[in-house]
């Protein structure tokens, strides 16, 4: 029962930290309380991008005449869709199982408390606990839907996104609260489909607040043309859900102008929570701030060989960051260099059609570090690429540092882009200037062209606008 590393919880980064140990020669076990992948493989990542592939075909068959091809009438089969994305949640599922018995992982199922001296309690389903040791430990136990106080989830008229994916019917009307990743994605998903959607959003900016804002307002745009209305800075007061509708009363802030919308369905989108709660934080005296564990660069609690990732720490709650912060502590502790993470240099994906990706500061981020910027912009309605593809719609934005050609950000808004965002996270990784792209041959015709077009206009060398 004594193991060189634990980690409770097998989420992208409890997984990944534990297959990382188990190939520099460390015993190790996964604590599991429910199903193995975590959130992303089961309930997030994953299933929604088989969600959103089916919205996309169907998007497809639907504006085939404009790829001179003629279909019959096309029907999206709810049930159908969702169990297809289900069925690639579990094969997924049973893949990280599959790994954990090449690398001779320990597979602990139950519900895990930490204990004095290094060491975890787990209740299994009949009540039994057993107690196991380790000479590290890594909290990996990931976080939750946001409850907002005056939105409280029932999983029949409020639900929240692992509703949103397991629905038996399909609503008519849909109201998101949250205009973030999760809830941009699924209200693109419900509108595809034939779901009328409505957007509430408290920031200003409205769709994908934390994005530059060029891009919030070219999606509001788009979403708009489909049909998707947005209502920016505006909150909910409260949530009528006694007849067979729900009635939402909402609010805007700056006029204050009250307006009741009716739907089938409320999901709230507002966020994450991070499960922290009754794990034993408190008895073993581990520093905690709004319910985050505080870690150090290299992910370390304050008490030693404990350590953090993922969802329960206050970096960004974003699958691959967990990762990354898995290996990070797993090389740490087995004696390897490694370098902290940037934290400034985490790609941001939202899988919406078109796609939204970004890296590093937005425009304004950066005037308001003391940056004087140089920026550029190409539009895929100059690509040659997305003419043929059918998928002019977006655009690339750069911001790179006057002064030393630094690249600072990008923010991309268009098909594929989720592919794209990679290369400047390497060439931010190797500290590339605008020239360096500018002169970086792209191939063609490719929607990665636009990265360099942007870089050019920014120096106006554009050749194509």
């Amino acid at each position: 029962m004594n193991f060189d590393l634990i980690v409770v919880g097998s989420g992208p980064g409890g997984y990944v930290a534990a297959i990382r140990a188990s190939q520099l020669g460390m015993n190790v076990a996964v604590i599991e309380k429910e199903h193995v992948g975590g959130i992303c493989l089961n309930w997030g990542c994953i299933p929604t991008k088989a969600l959103l592939k089916s919205a996309n075909v169907f998007e497809y068959i639907n504006h085939a005449a404009d790829y001179g091809i003629t279909v019959g009438n096309a029907k999206a089969e709810f049930p159908n869709i969702i169990k297809r994305s289900r069925d690639v949640a579990n094969g997924m599922s049973k893949g990280i199982n599959f790994l954990f018995k090449k690398n001779k992982i320990t597979l602990i199922e139950g519900t895990a408390t930490l204990t004095k001296n290094k060491s975890v309690d787990v209740k299994d389903a009949s009540g039994k606990v057993t107690n196991y040791t380790a000479k590290n430990i890594i909290i990996a136990t990931g976080g939750r839907p946001k409850e907002l106080p005056n939105l409280k989830i029932d999983g029949s008229k409020i639900i929240e996104y692992r509703k949103a994916m397991s629905m038996e019917t399909q609503p008519k009307k849909l109201i998101v609260v949250g205009a973030g990743a999760i809830g941009v994605e699924f209200a693109y998903f419900y509108n595809s489909i034939g779901t009328e959607v409505t957007i509430v959003e408290f920031i200003e900016q409205g769709l994908l607040p934390r994005e530059d804002a060029e891009i919030s307002k070219e999606l509001t745009k788009i979403f708009n043309k489909k049909g998707i209305k947005v209502l920016a800075n505006t909150g909910v007061e409260k949530v009528d859900i006694s007849g067979s509708e729900c009635k939402v009363l909402v609010k805007n802030r700056k006029d204050g102008k009250e307006e009741t919308l009716t739907c089938d369905v409320v999901l709230s989108a507002a966020g994450v929570t991070p499960n922290t709660e009754n794990i034993g934080l408190e008895a073993l005296g581990i520093k905690t701030d709004r319910g985050m564990i505080i870690v150090d660069a290299y992910c370390k609690t304050n008490v030693d060989g404990i350590y953090a990732i993922g969802d329960v720490i206050p970096t960004p709650a974003l699958a691959h960051v967990a990762s990354a912060e898995g290996i990070l502590c797993v090389e740490k502790m087995a004696g390897m260099h490694v370098n902290p993470i940037d934290y400034n240099n985490i790609p941001s994906c939202t899988y919406c059609s078109p796609e939204v990706a970004s890296v590093g500061l937005t425009e304004q981020a950066a005037k308001d570090a003391g940056y004087e910027v140089k920026v550029g912009k190409f539009p895929f309605s100059a690509s040659g690429k997305a003419s043929a593809s059918g998928a002019k719609e977006g655009f690339v934005k750069v911001v790179f540092d006057a002064k030393y050609g630094e690249f600072l950000g990008a923010h991309m808004i268009g098909m594929n882009v989720t592919e794209m965002i990679a290369e400047v996270v390497v060439a931010k990784n190797l500290e590339t200037t605008g020239h360096e792209i500018i002169k970086s041959i792209h191939p063609h015709p490719t929607m990665s062209e636009a990265i360099m077009e942007a870089a050019a206009a920014a120096y106006g060398e554009v050749i194509h606008l």
